[in-house]
Order: structure tokens, then sequence, then C-alpha cells
């Protein structure tokens, strides 16, 4: 079933959905920080994510936006499935609802117009995790650049998309390039990327993350 389907089921499940995300991103969080040993002012310097923004997450008060959650990916040099895949244990107990148990696998960012699915969480034998994503229209979403060694498959499957790969030293945005439907693109991602929708329909691609170096 996609995002936009099934509508009373999406409205239905939407405040016990964000509640599970908090509580799962709270719990990965502080696990990853005290496999570390860091306090929340180590870590708040390794992401880059304020100290205040750390806690909450924790604590189940604030989700954080596709960006601040790749910086915390990065910073602990973590995949970012890392903080996506707690929800399976939930999925596995409402496995007979299947359009619940699709919307709990998803990340939803109202503020970056974005939508995330896990459709295969990191693998340690593969070093790969899989997503598909929906940009909303007339969205974008700028990534900075990600560790070492880490490469995007991009492959679009429902609409057109555009992509860009790096910044000018000034930090003016490079050329896009169209992806349309069926096509796909490969890249190192340690360096500033970002995908957009100029469409007035929803776009949805796949994003196939492999850790080369992990």
């Amino acid at each position: 079933m996609s995002y936009y389907q099934d509508n009373f089921t999406k409205r239905a499940f939407t405040k016990g959905i964000i509640i599970n995300i908090h509580t799962s991103l709270g719990s990965r969080l502080k696990t990853a920080r005290s496999n570390k040993g860091w306090s929340l002012d180590k870590t708040s310097q390794h992401t880059g994510v304020s100290k205040a923004m750390l806690g909450q997450i924790e604590r189940g008060e604030s989700s954080p936006t596709v960006v601040k959650l790749w910086n915390i990916a990065n910073g602990f040099e973590l995949p970012l499935s890392y903080f996506l895949t707690d929800l399976a244990q939930t999925q596995a107990e409402t496995a007979a609802n299947t359009s619940l148990n699709t919307a709990l696998n998803k990340l939803q960012n109202s503020e970056d117009d974005i939508h995330i699915v896990t459709l295969f969480p990191y693998d340690a034998l593969t070093k790969l995790e899989v997503f598909q994503i929906t940009l909303d229209p007339q969205r974008e979403h700028i990534s900075a650049p990600h560790n070492a060694g880490v490469v995007e498959h991009i492959i679009a499957v429902d609409g057109s998309m555009e992509y860009f790969l790096a910044l000018t030293a000034d930090g003016i945005e490079l050329e896009w390039h169209t992806l349309t439907q069926g096509e796909s693109i490969k890249f190192n991602a340690d360096q500033q990327h970002g995908y957009r929708n100029m469409t007035d329909k929803p776009v949805t691609f796949h994003n196939i993350i492999s850790y080369t170096q992990a």
C-alpha cells in the first residue's frame, strides 16, 4: 500500500506512529551514546546537534528533522537505519494489520516534506540499507556530506526528480540533473548532495546506501 493510499488509516494511526518513532529514536540515541561513552556535550560536538535537542530526542519529546538525523548518524558513524529499525518489534506485534505495519516503519517529517520508509535496514554482511523516499511537490532535500566510503544509489520509481552533487567553494549549487522514472544514478555521498521535486505531484525514489568502509 502506498503512502498516499488509505487516508483513513493514515489519520487514525498518526498519533501512535509519532509516539512510537519518538520513543524508538530516543532509545537508539541513548544506546549509541552509551556504547561510545559520550556525554550529551560530546555527542553535540560530534554531531553538530545541540545538547538541548539531543536531550529532547532521548526523552521522546522531539523528533529530529531528516537532516539532523543524518548528522547524528554521521557523528556516531552509524547507518541511518540504525535509528529507524527499533520499530521492528512493534511491527511484529501488529503483523496482522498491513496498513499499520507499513505506517509504523515510516519516519514522517513535515518540516522537510520528505517521507522515508525503511525497505531493508542495514545489513552487516552486505553493508547496505535501502529506503523508499517520497518528496512532496515543489520541495527539495539537501544532505550534508556523509562519512568517507558511503555510496548512494538513487532509482526513480514514480515520477521525475532532480539531483545535484556538491557545491562550489562559494556555496553555489551546481547544475541539477533530471532522473525520469526508471532511471538511476550512483555517486560517492561524502560530498554535499540534494534531491528535489519540481513537479506538481509527489515523487518517489529508492535510495540504496552502501557503507563500503564499514
